[in-house]
């Protein structure tokens, strides 16, 4: 085992721990502060269950980033660890340079936490936490470089469809944030999948930033997977869909020497391809029986699934493993020809295909 590998799994095991020691006092505390998520009409679950998940997952993510980045900053850049970099082909001088990235990344993610954690408190309207996000995403395109560029020049383009796709994942997230273990766990799976993107490219600092985020995810769904003790709240969803996104953009997919074409840029779309379709059909449904796309309901896809008869953890697990099966696939675009891209994207249609056909089928009483 190389040292990159060591000190992966030094980070997964590090966020893991963190995130869950983080998790379990958040679930003693949030009570004793009301902090709690009531049984509603609109929400599946008929037990009071303590919110303050995504205060740990962002406690988690903002001190390990912090942590790290001081422990370059003042041992490894300086020399002090000179092995440590020389063995792990770390470039600390390229990593200070980005420092000033890294802090615009934690100024939106601290963005997004206050504002979903208002939200958990006082139900901010729609379009008030629509704006907050679009700003948000724009400072993070803008300043943190957290943008699309594949084959776009123009800067405030590549800025203005980066926003709009960071809006969309964070959204899709917070969609998906409506059972037990299902945002956490779908984003710890995507996360993995970009891990090994990430890998393939050699790139170190975003490979760093996927696998602490799978670790603070999986500490968290250690205790969130059904039946929950305690949920993220939308201080956790916004907070995890941004940093879904800022994986998506800030990883390399596209190999000039190996990669076929473009459609390796298609991988996000296919790993994300699971939240996607919940947002998209959610969305249609609620504009099929004009109500507002941003008032919850239960008519999630996993809602539908479970009016079939499955359980709370069969209806996860079901989400995992498509999940999976998009996202495996997706980590062979860059391999392939233009018929393997296309089976591929065939694949995953079919995934979705069979989803729907799961979730439109009536139960056998």
């Amino acid at each position: 085992m190389n040292t990159l590998s060591i000190l992966a799994l030094i980070l997964l095991a590090g966020s893991f721990a963190l995130s869950a020691v983080l998790t379990r006092i958040a679930g003693t505390l949030a009570p004793r502060a009301g902090f709690v998520a009531y049984p509603a009409a609109d929400r599946y679950h008929r037990a009071v269950v303590p919110l303050g998940g995504g205060v740990a997952i962002f406690g988690a993510l903002a001190f390990i980033i912090v942590a790290a980045g001081a422990a370059v900053r003042f041992l490894v850049a300086p020399g002090h660890f000179a092995w440590l970099a020389e063995s792990a082909n770390l470039d600390p001088a390229d990593f200070v340079r980005r420092m000033d990235e890294l802090a615009f990344v934690l100024l939106c993610m601290s963005i997004l936490f206050v504002l979903g954690l208002w939200d958990d408190k006082k139900s901010l309207g729609p379009f008030v936490k629509l704006g907050v996000q679009f700003a948000t995403a724009l400072i993070a395109a803008a300043l943190a470089e957290i943008r699309v560029e594949f084959f776009i020049e123009n800067r405030i383009v590549t800025c203005i469809l980066s926003a709009f796709w960071m809006v969309l994942i964070i959204n899709a997230f917070n969609f998906l944030d409506n059972m037990d273990g299902a945002a956490a766990g779908i984003a710890a799976i995507v996360s993995a999948i970009l891990f090994i993107a990430a890998a393939q490219s050699g790139q170190i600092l975003v490979g760093g930033l996927a696998i602490v985020f799978v670790g603070t995810l999986l500490g968290f769904l250690a205790f969130n997977f059904p039946p929950a003790k305690i949920f993220m709240g939308d201080a956790g969803s916004l907070v995890v869909g941004f940093f879904v996104a800022l994986l998506t953009l800030r990883t390399t997919y596209y190999h000039e020497a190996q990669s076929g074409m473009w459609y390796p840029v298609l991988m996000p779309l296919l790993a994300l391809a699971v939240p996607l379709y919940d947002f998209a059909s959610v969305t249609m449904l609620r504009l099929s029986q004009g109500k507002s796309p941003f008032v919850g309901d239960t008519q999630h896809f996993s809602h539908r699934l479970q009016r079939r008869g499955l359980s709370d953890t069969q209806t996860v697990l079901t989400l995992y493993l498509a999940t999976l099966c998009t996202g495996l696939g997706a980590t062979f675009l860059w391999q392939v020809n233009d018929t393997g891209a296309i089976l591929i994207l065939v694949q995953t249609l079919m995934i979705l295909a069979i989803i729907a056909i799961l979730e439109a089928t009536a139960k056998n009483d």
